[in-house]
This record gives structure tokens, C-alpha cells and sequence, in this order.
């Protein structure tokens, strides 16, 4: 052969590898070693981006090395096909969502094999088959059981352009996650799921992912966002009402001298109503949840408020202080009410300053004996020694909020306590692709889960999709109208649907028994392979799908279904993919078409850009040259094989002792099978994996250009070219297959043991030693 042909050795391969189905896994015999390779699953829109391409390439490589490295290894591809894209596809096109996202997932599955991905076809999963969301039933009908699961009125997140609740997590910058379309309050019936009730574990526990990057770790700890402080009631003077603040300063308290409640506060209604400030507070209220949630909160938004008429009694001195409503109360942390201080908090100050409330400090700088009586100029936040406070004088400020919050509990007005920036997960959608929730309403009985034997609740295989008026299901008649499965009496189905995430916060514990028609999966059959050994996937999930995942573990823990807390034991975050110095993407009119690619260099050469260009861990800059570098890199490997193929000793040969440049060779060859293990193995540094096995074909060309070999030589370079296969297989798979073949190789080469190092050969004979005397050199 006198060229490298990509695109007929790439398709024999593929066929190859199907026929004699390589890549499925069999559950492991005891003893054996097991490994989980796992990439997020994508969304199947269409068709594969470039993204997509770097992320499950860096999988399978790894996948593929573990093979060769004698490991059981479970490598499994599947669909996160359910949610807001197929929907909206369904209404901007008229197409039927089922049929586009499984027209989409046809497509996608071809590309993935058209790249040789050494998936196990066999446990492919989609989320959007009955197979699958039936357990998503079953898993909310466990949690409505345990009280995990409940329904409550709550004001959340809206996103009028995908007409749809959103979690917290799901809110980036007061936009929407998806759409990037602005996101406002509105109040609903919704069903939650307690991930509070895990909060402390969900911390706690960021300290034993030891192989998480600290840039995850550190962005959840931020999410869960503990603070430990105390909860105080404030009474309403002239009323039986009171609020609730918490506050993580409570030696401050004696300079409260207002109190601030969000506009989403439940008790402002209650504390106007029948009042002369009604209109004007409600107004003001609903000026602040007309608008979105970054134009509310965002950083240098002017200070804006209203006087609710009402006062507040602090629990400590018995003085009355104003309420108000004011922008700057997020309802979503602490309580959604503060008591203001605003000598000693800058926003308390700013407020409190536009309005012309009282700055009265109460903390001095310790060492100090006062304060001056000049009007501060701006806020002092630092903890310092408690002044104006009555029997608290004199305390420090730690040992004042202790024993601060000891008192208000004796006294029945407050406790120490903590709060959270995580909330409960409200899982409630009113769009029509997704998993139906398995919950009956009857007027009888209340509501009341769905039996398991009636599970799973199906689609209909219709819905009015676009139209307002709620949730598309609630409009579709025969879905609604059902018998309460407890009295027998006429009764409505739950017409909301499941937030995608749920979907996605299992989904690899059914890869690993996909048939199951009795469970979501069998213990047995998971445990040789949970936790995951290495999980794939953007930064960008590290709020969202990787903490309702390690939720979602840790509740399966407490059903009995695993024994471990943390479901990955090793995240990598690989870098997005750049062109022209944005992220790839179709508004910004930069995507390359991996087919495209694949048509025009092959998959090989593809796949080794993405992996050769940029450390995957950063962002990957895009260019026409270093793809055609990588073409020309695999057309020299073939092109030097070609000049010594027939010299080449048959396989198994054993080397003589050599010297001169086949003793270099083998030296190289040897470095190069450690640099290569060490950099897939352990560092995951796969750009240099590829620089090194660049490295040797230099060193080969070099022995190879001579016209005179000796059989020291041939057998060198023999072992150099198998090595040479083995090691970039897990990069160019298609190609090493056919230099294996070439090489006169039995099997597969992902059938090969990894090859091993000869210690002796990594050892220098000489070194050069400079001498420097002053900074001068003077030897060598």
C-alpha cells in the first residue's frame, strides 16, 4: 500500500469491531480488575459538534488504555432526550418531538461510530423511552413515601420564553439556563425534592472528593453556601404577626435600626392589608417581580424601597424599628427578611443613607475606647468589642453572638442556627417532553402516588404544544381524567412533568443493567463498577447536574440500593472548544462540522487534533493547520512503515544486543511507552502522550533512512512500530488496527496486553554536567 487511505481502513475497522463485538462488557468474574470510563451524555439536537468530539475522544482513550492494561472496563454511551430543545423544535417546526430527538439520536449514533468510540452499544439508554423514565416514577414515588418528595406554594423562577419553572441552580445571572432568556418570580403549586436535607452531607463531603478539580469543589461548597448564625423573631407591634431573620451578626442587633424584607417576603400582604400604605407597597412589590432577576439584584443597582407603615420590636431592648420593603432582599437567602444595621453592613448603609434612617454604630475596634460622634461616612463590617448594648458591653464579638443567641433561645424569642444558599430542587415543569409525574389528585383522598403496578404513567402520544394555559398535559383530556387509584372515584392526573436533571442524575446506574423489567438496576450488578472511576464533562455542570447527582446518590444510599455516599471518585472538566476567539456555537457562525472533518482527513486525524492541540483540560483553539499537521503526522508513520515493512523480522524475534543508533531506538522506544502510560494513567496529559509517540517516529525515521540494516536493527525497529501501534491506538485507533495488521499481529490491537518498560533501557549511560564558577561557565 502506498498511502494511507482513512476513509475504506476506518469503515473495514468499524465493521470489524461490530462483527466481532469488541467493545461489549460482560459482568466482571470475581478478581477481576473494573474500570467505569464515563462522559456526561449529550443532548441529542441534531447532530455532533466539535465539543462533543474533544470530550468523548479524551473517554476513549482512556477506555481503550484500561482494556489494554487488563482492566474489565465499562464504557457506555446514552441520550439525555428529554426537555425544552425537542419541545421547542416540536413548535417552531411543527415536528413531532419523539420522532426529531430519535431522528437526532440516529444521527448521532452514526457519527459516534463513525469516530470509533469503543462503546457498548448494548446498554445504550434514552431517557425518553418508557424503559427508562418509568424508574424516575418509581425513584419520586420512594421519596413521596419518605417525605423526601412534597408539594408546596412557592414563588420560583418563570421563564416566559420556554414557559417554564426554573430551580435556582438553573438561574445564571438572573437568565435562564437554557434559553438565556430573562427569568422573573411567579408563585405555583410545585413539587420539591429536600436536598436540604442533605445540605451538611453535600458539604461535608466536598472534603473526600480528593479527584475532583478544586475549581468544582470549591464552586459547590460556594452553592451549598452554609452560614451559621442565629434565627430571631422580631414581634409586629399592634399585631399577633412576627418575622423571622437570621442573621450571621447578631452582636450587632442593639444597632438595628430598620428592618428590610425581599418583595417575594410572605408577611408584607398581611402586615398593609387594611392599611393607608397598601396601594403603594403592593405597587412597589409588583414593580420588583415584573422584573428580572438581574436587573433586580444586580452589582450598582440603585437602592430602592417603601415604608410598609409597620414596626418591628427587637426582642433584645424592646425599641421599635420601621419595616420596609426594599430591592435588595433576596427572598432565597437566610429568611428573606434582615434586620439592618447599617453601621456595619454596606448595603444596610447605602439603604439607609437614600432614605434618611438612623446610623447608630455598636462595634468598636478592639483596643479602642469609643467612638468619636462624627456620622460615619461608610459602613464598618469587622468584628471588634460590643459597645451601646446593655449587659453585653465590653464582649468581644464572637463571644458576644454566642452567648447572644444562648440567651435569645433561653428566652424563647431566637436560636443559634445555620442557613443555606442551596434550596429544596423544585422539580415541576409545565411543558409536555418530559417524565409525567406519577401523582393522582382526588377531592377524596387527597393526592395520592401512583401504584407501582400502573407505572410507568406514558406520554400521550399528542399534546397541543405552544398554546398558554399551562402545562400542555393539562389540555390533553384522556391523559387527565383517571379513577383514584385508593377510592375508585373520578379523579386528574399531576400534568406537570419532571425537570430533565432527574434524568440525568442516574442515568449511569442503568447503563449497567439497561434490560432490568423488575428494578431501575440490580444491586449486585452495580456494585463490581460504582463509584465511577472517571467521569467527563464542562465546568458548567458543576452546580447543577454534579449536585443533584451526588444527592441523588446518597438517597439511593438511604434506600438501600448502594452502600456509598459519593458517586465519582475522579471528575475531569475538559476545555470548550474556540474559534476565532468565541466558543463554538451556531449564533456566533464559527461551527466546524465534524463530518466535514472526518470526510476530508478521517476520523483518526480528528480525533488526535482534539487530543494533541491544547492540554484537555483548557480550552482548545481551533485551526485548519493543526489538523492537517496531524494528517501529516499519521501519513509519515505510514510512509516510513512502508520503507522498512519488508525488512521487519517476524514478530516475536528476540533482540540482539545492540548499539550506535538501534540502541538509541530502543531507548527512545522504551521512554516513550513510560511517558505515554504516565501521561494517559495518571496525569491525563494526552496532548504529551501524542508528542512523545511523535518523538519516536523521529528517532525510527532516523534508523529507518539508512540503506543497510543489520538484524540488531530490524529487530528494533520491529519493536518500535508494535510499540508504536499499541501506544497510539487508544488516539488513532483505525489506523494502529492496520499497522498492527500490516505488522502481521493477531487479533486486535485493543486486544493487546499495554506494553511494558525495560527499567534498564530508561537509564542514561552518560550525562553532561556544566560547571559554573560566579555564574561563569568553565567546564563541561
Amino acid at each position: 500500500m502506498s498511502g494511507y487511505d482513512a476513509k475504506r481502513i476506518e469503515a473495514r475497522w468499524q465493521s470489524r469491531w461490530d462483527e466481532e463485538r469488541v467493545f461489549e462488557t460482560a459482568h466482571p468474574e470475581p478478581g477481576d480488575r473494573t474500570y467505569y470510563c464515563l462522559e456526561m451524555l449529550p443532548y441529542p439536537s441534531g447532530k455532533i459538534h466539535r465539543g462533543h468530539v474533544r470530550n468523548y475522544s479524551i473517554g476513549d482513550v482512556v477506555a481503550r488504555y484500561r482494556r489494554m492494561r487488563g482492566e474489565s472496563v465499562m464504557h457506555v454511551m446514552g441520550w439525555d432526550s428529554f426537555g425544552l430543545p425537542a419541545e421547542n423544535a416540536a413548535i417552531h417546526r411543527g415536528a413531532d418531538p419523539g420522532e426529531w430527538t430519535r431522528s437526532n439520536i440516529a444521527t448521532m449514533r452514526g457519527q459516534f461510530k463513525r469516530l470509533g468510540f469503543s462503546y457498548d452499544w448494548s446498554r445504550e439508554v434514552a431517557t425518553c423511552e418508557p424503559e427508562f423514565y418509568r424508574w424516575n416514577q418509581w425513584f419520586f414515588l420512594r421519596m413521596l413515601e419518605k417525605g423526601i418528595a412534597y408539594r408546596a406554594k412557592r414563588l420560583l423562577n418563570w421563564c416566559d420564553d420556554c414557559a417554564t419553572v426554573l430551580a435556582n441552580e438553573q438561574v445564571i445571572s438572573g437568565r435562564c439556563w437554557r434559553c438565556d432568556g430573562p427569568v422573573r418570580r411567579r408563585e405555583f403549586d410545585q413539587w420539591f425534592l429536600r436536598t436540604t436535607d442533605y445540605a451538611d452531607e453535600l458539604l461535608e463531603d466536598i472534603d473526600r472528593l480528593e479527584g475532583w478539580p478544586d475549581r468544582v469543589r470549591t464552586m459547590q461548597r460556594n452553592w451549598i453556601g452554609r452560614s451559621a448564625g442565629a434565627e430571631v423573631r422580631f414581634d409586629v407591634a399592634d399585631s399577633d404577626l412576627s418575622i423571622e431573620v437570621f442573621t450571621t451578626r447578631i452582636d450587632t442587633i442593639y444597632g438595628a435600626t430598620y428592618m428590610a424584607l425581599a418583595a417575594e417576603h410572605p408577611a408584607v400582604k398581611s402586615l398593609v392589608e387594611g392599611t393607608d400604605r397598601r396601594e403603594e407597597v403592593h405597587a412597589f412589590v409588583e414593580a420588583q417581580l415584573s422584573k428580572n432577576l438581574e436587573d433586580r439584584f444586580a452589582e450598582g443597582v440603585e437602592k430602592l424601597g417603601v415604608f410598609t407603615g409597620r414596626y418591628a420590636i427587637n426582642p433584645f431592648n424592646d425599641e421599635q424599628i420601621p419595616i420596609w420593603v426594599a430591592n435588595f432582599v433576596l427572598m432565597d437567602v437566610g429568611t428573606g427578611a434582615i434586620m439592618s444595621v447599617p453601621a456595619h453592613d454596606q448595603r444596610d448603609f447605602d439603604f439607609a443613607t437614600t432614605f434618611g434612617l438612623e446610623i447608630r454604630p455598636v462595634i468598636r475596634p478592639v483596643g479602642s475606647e469609643g467612638f468619636d460622634g462624627k456620622p460615619p461616612t461608610e459602613a464598618t463590617p469587622e468584628y471588634g468589642v460590643v459597645h451601646s448594648s446593655g449587659e453585653y458591653d465590653g464582649l468581644e464579638s464572637a463571644e458576644a453572638c454566642a452567648k447572644m443567641a444562648a440567651d435569645a433561645e433561653a428566652r424563647g424569642f431566637g436560636r443559634a442556627t445555620r442557613t443555606y444558599r442551596l434550596k429544596d430542587w423544585g422539580v415541576s415543569r409545565q411543558r409536555y417532553w418530559g417524565t409525567p409525574i406519577p401523582v393522582i389528585y382526588c377531592e377524596e383522598c387527597g393526592p395520592v402516588g401512583v401504584p407501582d403496578d400502573q407505572l410507568p404513567v406514558l406520554l400521550p402520544d399528542k399534546a397541543p404544544l405552544g398554546e398558554p394555559g399551562g402545562s400542555p398535559l393539562s389540555m390533553v383530556e384522556t391523559f387527565v381524567h383517571v379513577d383514584c387509584p385508593t377510592c375508585g372515584k373520578p379523579a386528574r392526573r399531576e400534568t406537570d412533568t419532571m425537570d430533565t436533571f432527574v434524568d440525568s442524575s442516574w442515568y449511569y446506574f442503568r447503563y449497567l443493567d439497561p434490560q432490568n423489567t423488575q428494578a431501575p438496576f440490580d444491586p449486585a450488578k452495580q456494585a463490581p463498577w460504582m463509584p465511577v472511576d472517571l467521569y467527563i464533562g464542562g465546568i458548567e455542570h458543576a452546580t447543577l447536574h454534579l449536585i443533584y447527582t451526588r444527592f441523588w446518590s446518597k438517597m439511593m444510599r438511604d434506600l438501600g440500593l448502594v452502600e456509598y455516599d459519593e458517586p465519582v471518585t475522579r471528575l475531569f472538566t475538559q476545555g470548550m472548544v474556540i474559534k476565532d476567539g468565541f466558543k463554538m456555537s451556531k449564533s456566533k457562525g464559527n461551527v466546524v462540522d465534524p463530518d466535514e472533518m472526518v470526510e476530508r482527513y478521517g476520523a483518526d486525524t480528528t480525533r488526535l487534533f482534539c487530543l494533541f492541540a491544547a492540554p484537555p483540560e483548557r480550552d482548545l483553539d481551533w485551526s485548519e493547520t493543526g489538523v492537517e499537521g496531524c494528517a501529516r503526522f499519521l501519513n509519515r508513520i505510514w510512509r516510513v512503515f512502508d520503507r522498512v515493512a519488508q525488512q521487519l523480522p517476524p514478530h516475536g524475534t528476540e533482540i540482539p544486543p545492540v548499539d550506535g543508533e538501534a540502541f538509541a531506538l530502543r531507548r527512545k522506544t522504551h521512554r516513550t511507552i513510560h511517558r505515554v502510560t504516565e501521561d494517559i494513567g495518571a496525569r491525563l496529559h494526552l496532548n504529551t502522550a501524542v508528542s512523545a509517540v511523535m518523538e519516536l517516529i523521529n528517532t525510527i525515521a532516523t534508523l529507518a533512512d539508512g540503506s543497510e540494516r543489520d538484524a540488531g536493527e530490524r529487530a528494533a525497529l520491529r519493536e518500535a512500530f508494535e510499540t508504536l501501534a499499541k501506544v497510539l491506538s487508544p488516539f488513532a485507533p483505525h489506523f494502529c488496527e492496520e499497522l498492527w495488521s500490516r505488522l502481521g499481529g493477531s487479533g486486535f490491537v485493543l486486544q493487546c496486553a499495554w506494553p511494558e518498560v525495560d527499567r534498564a533501557l530508561l537509564i542514561e549511560d552518560s550525562v553532561t554536567l556544566v560547571v559554573q564558577v560566579n555564574g561563569k561557565l568553565r567546564a563541561r
